[in-house]
């Protein structure tokens, strides 16, 4: 049960029934498998509790991954895969925090979970559930433990927003939705929270060195 590899071998069958096995678990693979490396690539390591939460964002990943595929062919985000990123996402920060993370980093997972989570849990409460579903409620919570941080978690919202504008308003230009349809967020959030964790800090950077030359 090598993976890819052993799609492959079987020419994309079952080795005893000989049903096709679908095309989505190769792909999935090589998407978990893409991740895992850039995140290898671009994290920042030195201190202990940062090897902690490289370990940590490589589990929650995996979560979000199926996260992700479930909500895009099933319009759900399963609590059983929620609650379980919760505890790991949970300890690794506890871990964290115990092997030398700032204690003034606790405002940021505050700040950050009020930002990823609550502002989701007032638009549902406001709409009463027909603008934004509980379970992307649930997704924030988990998102806010992931980023830690007010700037990177704005960041996320705001990128969540941009690609799901760019990729639903041309897919109503071409009658593939209507203004009706509902349209799953969680992997628009979770494409955003990978963004933002990885590179947000270099995106804010940019942009604020953007608005200064246009200033001065």
């Amino acid at each position: 049960l090598v993976p890819v590899f052993s799609w492959l071998a079987l020419g994309g069958k079952c080795r005893y029934c000989h049903k096709p096995i679908s095309k989505q678990y190769p792909v999935v693979e090589l998407i978990t498998a893409a991740v895992f490396a850039i995140s290898t690539y671009y994290w920042v390591f030195g201190e202990t509790w940062q090897y902690v939460g490289f370990a940590t964002w490589l589990a929650v990943l995996v979560g979000l991954v199926a996260l992700a595929i479930y909500d895009i062919k099933y319009g759900l985000l399963p609590d059983k895969i929620n609650y379980k990123m919760y505890a790991i996402a949970a300890a690794g920060l506890v871990i964290q925090f115990m092997v030398g993370r700032p204690l003034s980093d606790w405002t940021q997972v505050l700040s950050s979970l009020l930002i990823c989570s609550g502002i989701f849990w007032v638009i549902y409460q406001v709409s009463k559930g027909t603008w934004i579903g509980g379970g992307d409620v649930k997704l924030g919570f988990l998102l806010g433990l992931v980023i830690v941080s007010t700037a990177d978690s704005l960041l996320m919202l705001f990128i969540a927003s941009l690609l799901a504008t760019c990729v639903t308003l041309p897919l109503m230009y071409i009658k593939r939705l209507n203004i009706k349809t509902r349209v799953p967020f969680g992997p628009f959030l979770i494409a955003a929270t990978y963004i933002a964790v990885l590179f947000g800090q270099s995106i804010i950077d940019w942009y604020q060195s953007f608005i200064l030359s246009i200033i001065v």
